[in-house]
């Protein structure tokens, strides 16, 4: 789970990590009065969306007075910011984070992610921090400073000093790095964070150092144990059917295609979008129903692909090991009914009675489309897209 900025650094303040004042705005009139509250001579107005690049979208806004907050405010508000992470959807801002403006020396980077190679929380820093870090990370990786921290001890502080001392600070500054970065492990540490990320770590014309912008993503399946960090959770940030897939206990990931796919076990799944792509189609979706998939469980998967109006085909695969086919079966034939499917339906079932599970929806009576294989159910399923999609009237043709 992904939270914006501003409730980032409310989070590692907590912690002892120092970050500039600011406050929150949802109109331009906030917006301004936020900024008198602040104080001082310069803003910084900062749309909150989940992704990064934003200064390259025009995203973050330098303001002198209170006038140009408010337009920059007005501005922002609304618009659909497309980023390098977004797409091309993008994503629109609704609200907003107005912080007092820091006179900057140097920019440093700082992260801490989950290392899954060494199974280890992985401490990655730069002396050259802000929008380039991704182009120096791939172009000089050697100059990136690179800490594992042992789980069973935590992150020490000669570690800490360590990189302080990489990154060329002076002795007071790497004072002030040490407490940074000790911060920045405990509330990984203790919020269940997948990753923390501070870009740029500014260090100002007076000496000090200041979190100027700050990341949190945070494990999905420890939230049960954090309330607090799930009440964070901004839903239009968020891919709406994969939200309403999260929602019903549904793996989903959204996808440019047109051929949705109901599956269980991700293994499958991504099989199944390879012989997809691989007979000419593209997958609109990658959805796990995984193990119980019982009738209404089906039905519901069936309700969630068909909320999507780019789909126009859909493709069933199942191996049932935990699962029956026969139950699988069922669900297809009672959405079916229930939600009256209109475009090309296909469905593969393997495994435990499968048997069953073909003559129920043979016996059905409703034009679904069966495959033995999974190479023929791909087959089937895009040369039903395609003769569906060649039958059908264009846009803007008499009727």
């Amino acid at each position: 789970m992904d939270i914006h900025e501003y409730q980032a650094k409310e989070l590692l303040a907590g912690f002892g990590v120092p970050i500039p004042r600011g406050g929150l705005a949802y109109s331009p009139e906030q917006a301004a009065y936020r900024a008198q509250e602040i104080g001082g001579e310069k803003w910084v107005v900062k749309a909150q969306i989940h992704s990064g690049g934003r200064g390259k979208a025009g995203g973050i806004k330098l303001c002198d007075d209170s006038h140009q907050v408010w337009d920059a405010a007005d501005e922002l508000l609304g618009k659909r910011l497309v980023t390098e992470q977004t797409g091309g959807r993008g994503k629109v801002v609704y609200r907003l984070y107005i912080e007092e403006a820091t006179h900057i020396e140097r920019e440093l980077y700082l992260g801490l992610v989950l290392d899954r190679k060494s199974e280890r929380v992985m401490v990655v820093a730069s002396s050259a921090g802000g929008m380039e870090i991704e182009e120096i990370a791939h172009e000089k990786p050697d100059s990136m400073i690179r800490a594992s921290v042992e789980p069973a001890v935590g992150m020490q502080a000669f570690q800490a000093r360590e990189i302080a001392f990489g990154l060329g600070l002076e002795p007071a500054q790497a004072s002030q790095a040490v407490n940074t970065l000790l911060g920045c492990y405990r509330a990984f540490r203790d919020l269940d964070a997948t990753m923390v990320e501070i870009n740029p770590l500014a260090v100002t014309s007076d000496g000090s150092l200041v979190a100027l912008d700050a990341k949190m993503t945070f494990d999905d399946n420890a939230l049960f144990r954090r309330p607090g960090i799930s009440e964070l959770r901004d839903k239009s940030q968020e891919d709406p059917r994969e939200t309403r897939a999260a929602d019903r206990g549904l793996s989903y990931v959204g996808l440019d295609g047109n051929i949705g796919c109901i599956i269980n076990g991700a293994g499958l799944a991504m099989a199944t979008m390879d012989m997809i792509e691989l007979a000419g189609g593209a997958p609109a979706n990658f959805l796990d129903i995984g193990g119980g998939a019982t009738p209404d469980r089906v039905a519901k998967a069936f309700n969630l692909v068909l909320s999507d109006e780019n789909v126009e085909a859909i493709l069933v695969n199942i191996f049932a090991g935990i699962n029956r086919c026969d139950w699988v079966a069922e669900g297809v034939v009672q959405a079916v009914q229930k939600f009256g499917v209109e475009v090309p339906l296909v469905v593969r079932l393997a495994g435990t009675n499968v048997e069953e599970g073909r003559r129920i929806l043979q016996d059905s009576g409703l034009a679904i489309l069966t495959a033995d294989t999974l190479s023929e159910a791909a087959n089937k399923v895009v040369e039903a897209w395609q003769a569906a999609d060649k039958s059908a009237p264009k846009k803007g043709a008499e009727q």
